[in-house]
């Protein structure tokens, strides 16, 4: 116990160190090419050379556990620098040691070892066994290396599309952020470029192979002339001599070179992913327990029927017989329990109903199933070019656009618009979802373009008549080469994600309140939170619940208005929030907190503001038809007279836009806005109805376009 506090701060240090070392990695990589560039010019001394050769042995094995280990390719990405700086070192240390063989016919202990080792007393076979280790390495692991290299570089670098593709789409759907999405996009270049890096580095593992056989003939020959012509060695001398060193000189090289190509293979060939790679191939080779007995039967049938010697045959023969019979019983044991376990689970189903029960998912798997998106685009498969980027599809681009539009003019945040192939929908046609149910659908002829007449067009166009799927106006395809046409003739001409866009975008505004759920709310408040805890503390939950808060915001969507600025609209709920918690109310209190940026897209440059007003009598009207209920403010009218109402607000719109008013606003009295609004939106969805609250003090002066009377619909009046 006393020598443990004095060992922690040793191993603190040691730790310490090593880490201090490992920082200044990038300053030893540069000196470390400096001195083996040395090597190569400046002669080592044998102790020195033994060192270093021990060296390049421990690297070799070094990398070659590396490339078992690692989880995935990536993850040893300095692969194809560290292969280089090897080779490198590896010609470096042959040219040193070349030169102590030809100078000194002496190699260092390493060297004479191997050589001596090997050779065993009989040059020949030595020469022959270094030659087969040259042909397997040359031949067999450093080609099939490269070729492992080539094809993954191909096949990555083929991938790589549909992978960005799947990365855009995910996020384009909300399945990842934008951090995710760089950080896949930049692991997908790292890839690429590793396989394509790993592609070239190979050839320097082939080239190594060529070298050393090079060096390892100049040594022999060259060492039997040196030593036979200056050394005064006899022929059979220098044979001898030369030969250990060179063999050995090529073993000590050799070796750890055909170490690093096997480390090659093994990391360009395994799957991604496949870590503990010892665990798995040892599991899925005896995957198959009847596999191991049919091979137990045929190496015993080996064993006792043919001269071949009976004790290595049988002894793999029993060994595989008994790893079957265990994995057998393993197997039958696991069968036996899983269906004792479905016999627990309900023992008066039938044999069918017990099959369908033994394949079910875990009830967290179930779950799964009952999600259900918020917005999805189905597509049939000849739209697919609309979202494949290689095609030049934009159209996920331009989802991502909307998203970015409905946060900055809506001020709400959409969820994950999904996008995906239907085959049930016709080749041409899209449809637009919300939480599962379709709510619009169009066709798109990919190819062509969209030709819209602004009316009064005299000449027609050849093409596809169609209908615009937004406003429903009369539209026609045409192709490209009639495109310009088009436009010549004054045709407002769309391309087919354009039009696929704004349908969306359309859609998403129309049902912006159905899409803005309590969790929404909550993360907006959450939101103010942090730059106006004040008015969020007051009002929630003192004073409205998050569900009443809703409500109020859902109403401002279903007219457009922008909820971004969540700060007024929930400084006004907190000042009329202790007088009433009626929707309908509030909004109106909310709205005239947003009065500026309501009235503003409607003002001229001028500063007036167009709009259409009702006449007194009509204003009398309508205040008087207005009851408050449980569902809120309604207006009960006879059905008749609201739709005397609705035809003279629809006549007056017609004619205002015959006028060149385009955006008509009618302004009313607070009182029967709302109500109003809701009589009149099914029909006029265009229309913008304001109250003279909103408008007064915005400084911008009425300009009546048009009064709608209705006296002709009056009571007691005639017809």
């Amino acid at each position: 116990m006393s020598q443990q506090p004095s060992s922690r701060p040793s191993t603190d240090a040691a730790s310490g160190w090593l880490e201090r070392l490992l920082k200044q990695g990038d300053i030893g990589l540069a000196v470390l090419m400096i001195v083996i560039i040395s090597f190569m010019m400046v002669p080592l001394p044998t102790w020195t050379l033994d060192l270093l050769l021990t060296l390049d042995i421990t690297l070799a094995l070094m990398i070659l556990m590396v490339a078992l280990y690692v989880e995935r390719p990536l993850d040893f990405s300095t692969f194809p620098t560290v292969l280089l700086v090897m080779t490198l070192l590896r010609l470096a240390l042959n040219i040193s040691s070349t030169r102590l063989i030809l100078t000194q016919a002496d190699a260092g202990k390493v060297i004479e070892t191997f050589g001596s080792f090997v050779i065993g007393g009989n040059y020949i076979v030595g020469v022959l066994i270094f030659v087969i280790l040259v042909v397997v390495q040359f031949v067999v692991i450093t080609n099939g290396a490269g070729r492992i290299s080539e094809v993954a570089a191909r096949f990555t670098l083929d991938a790589m599309p549909g992978k960005q593709m799947a990365i855009d789409a995910d996020l384009n759907s909300g399945l990842i952020d934008e951090d995710s999405a760089r950080q896949r996009r930049s692991d997908i270049q790292r890839e690429a470029d590793f396989y394509g890096s790993m592609d070239g580095a190979s050839k320097f593992v082939r080239g190594d192979a060529i070298a050393g056989i090079i060096i390892t003939f100049i040594n022999i020959l060259g060492g039997i002339m040196i030593g036979a012509f200056q050394r005064g060695m006899s022929v059979t001398e220098a044979l001898e001599r030369y030969t250990v060193l060179t063999i050995g000189d090529g073993l000590v090289s050799q070796i750890p070179a055909m170490v690093i190509a096997i480390g090659t293979g093994v990391l360009v060939s395994r799957a991604a992913g496949e870590s503990q790679l010892g665990e798995r191939i040892s599991r899925q080779l005896v995957n198959i327990p009847r596999g191991l007995l049919v091979i137990a039967f045929f190496l015993l049938l080996m064993g006792v029927a043919t001269p071949l010697p009976k004790i290595p045959f049988i002894l793999i023969a029993s060994l595989l017989l008994i790893a079957g019979v265990v994995l057998l019983r393993q197997e039958s044991a696991e069968t036996e329990e899983a269906e004792t376990g479905l016999q627990r689970v309900d023992k008066t189903v039938s044999p069918a109903q017990a099959g369908m029960i033994a394949t079910r998912k875990e009830p967290e798997d179930m779950i799964k199933l009952l999600k259900i998106d918020p917005i999805e685009l189905e597509i049939g498969y000849r739209l697919i070019p609309l979202v494949d980027a290689e095609q030049g599809g934009d159209l996920l681009e331009r989802i991502t656009k909307i998203r970015r539009q409905m946060a900055l003019q809506l001020g709400l945040v959409l969820p994950a618009i999904r996008v995906r192939d239907n085959i049930q929908l016709k080749p041409r046609d899209y449809a637009i979802k919300m939480r599962g149910v379709e709510i619009a659908r169009g066709e798109i002829h990919v190819g062509h373009f969209l030709a819209m007449s602004p009316g009064g067009m005299s000449e027609q166009l050849e093409g596809i008549q169609t209908v615009e799927p937004v406003f429903n106006l009369p539209a026609v395809w045409v192709s490209e080469t009639h495109k310009e046409r088009a436009e010549m003739l004054g045709y407002t001409v769309f391309d087919p994600s354009t039009v696929v866009a704004t349908h969306l975008t359309e859609i998403v505004k129309r049902h912006a309140a159905d899409i803005l759920t309590r969790q929404d709310v909550q993360r907006l408040i959450d939101n103010v939170r942090e730059e106006a805890p004040a008015v969020v503390d007051e009002l929630i939950p003192a004073l409205l619940s998050v569900g009443e808060v809703q409500g109020v915001l859902q109403n401002l969507l279903r007219e457009r208005v922008s909820i971004r600025d969540m700060i007024p609209i929930l400084e006004a709920l907190a000042n009329h929030g202790r007088a009433t918690k009626e929707p309908d109310l509030l909004t109106e209190h909310a709205r005239q907190a947003l009065a500026r940026s309501i009235c503003q897209p409607f003002r001229t440059p001028q500063g007036q503001l167009p709009a259409m007003t009702l006449s007194a009598d009509l204003e009398q009207i309508l205040g008087d038809a207005v009851m408050r209920t449980e569902q809120g403010l309604s207006l009960a009218l006879e059905p008749h007279l609201a739709t005397q109402v609705v035809n003279s607000i629809s006549r007056k719109v017609e004619e205002t836009a015959a006028k060149g008013y385009h955006q008509p606003v009618l302004i009313c009295s607070s009182k029967i806005r709302l109500v109003l609004r809701r009589l009149t939106e099914r029909s006029l969805p265009i229309l913008n109805v304001l109250s003279y609250n909103e408008v007064m003090g915005q400084d911008a002066q009425i300009q009546t376009i048009a009064r709608i009377d209705l006296s002709a619909a009056l009571p007691g009046a005639g017809p």
